[in-house]
């Protein structure tokens, strides 16, 4: 870095209109660092919440990239919502910290960050960094109790689909509640094979996809979003299947072993490819209206 680039970014970076978004950085990183460190070492390690780090990495480098046309910003801030959100967000973030109730002090971010845009820039800084403000949502761990009501109807389904499709495919398969047996074995539809976890990390990447393309027509973007949640369904219930199938045909070893941490990595690719081909067959069907007619030559 040369001397003249270095004094255009300290310039930059001391200009007037940057100073309270720097402070507002600081106030940041001394309130969420602990929560970042807490949560690196703690639940982005379990297999249940390790998307949390993802979701972190891409709030984090879309808020850098962004970030740079606020200090552009504040034409017209909005005091009263922006301290309302503010406040909101702080009691979550201290009550959170001092009942040790993840959800509160990870959930806090989204009010508290909401409250700094309106009070600097208003609401022309909240349409600057809107996406991952609402894809912070995606770092929140889920309610155990919602886990637990969802889990359990999801296993049900997916056991029952995947022994169905594997009698009609001619596979000696009997289901006892979500107990699957084939042949000699028999496999435990976990909680962790209710898809769940697929779902919520596939509603993230699907979501971050829609914006990263910018589709322009309503339709199309409707579509993608409501395919979301059955095709991560739909994968899980072949990653039940595959597991399955690799048991009968090479063992409980095999099944068990390797091939049951690839699966899951399979699940979200196949998941994956299924919604780019359906991004890219809908917008071959769809296109997104133009604002005039083209005019004659």
């Amino acid at each position: 870095m040369n001397t003249q680039t270095l004094s255009t970014l300290l310039q930059s970076v001391c200009h007037p209109k940057a100073l309270p978004w720097l402070i507002v950085l600081i106030g940041w990183l001394a309130m969420y660092l602990p929560v970042y460190w807490w949560a690196l070492n703690g639940i982005w390690q379990e297999d249940d919440h390790a998307h949390g780090l993802i979701v972190f990495l891409v709030v984090a480098g879309l808020i850098a990239f962004r970030g740079r046309a606020l200090p552009e910003t504040g034409q017209a801030p909005s005091p009263w919502l922006g301290w309302m959100s503010f406040i909101i967000g702080l009691v979550f973030y201290f009550a959170g910290r001092a009942l040790d109730i993840s959800i509160l002090f990870i959930g806090s971010q989204i009010p508290v960050l909401l409250g700094v845009l309106l009070l600097l820039g208003g609401w022309q800084a909240v349409r600057v960094l809107w996406f991952p403000l609402v894809f912070i949502v995606f770092m929140i761990p889920l309610p155990g109790t919602l886990v637990d009501a969802l889990t359990g109807p999801l296993k049900h389904w997916v056991s029952h689909i995947a022994d169905a499709l594997l009698h009609v495919m001619g596979y000696p398969t009997a289901l006892d509640g979500v107990m699957l047996t084939v042949g000699q074995y028999q496999l435990l539809v976990a909680d962790a094979c209710s898809g769940l976890n697929s779902m919520f990390s596939l509603s993230a990447l699907g979501t971050l996809y829609m914006y990263l393309l910018a589709r322009k027509s309503p339709l199309h973007n409707a579509i993608m979003l409501a395919s979301i949640l059955p095709i991560a369904f739909s994968a899980n219930i072949v990653r039940v299947m595959a597991l399955v199938l690799i048991t009968f045909h090479l063992g409980d070893e095999a099944g068990q072993g390797f091939m049951h941490g690839a699966a899951g990595i399979v699940l979200i690719m196949a998941a994956l490819s299924a919604l780019f081909l359906l991004d890219s067959v809908l917008a071959r069907l769809i296109r997104p209206r133009t604002a005039g007619k083209p005019a004659k030559g």
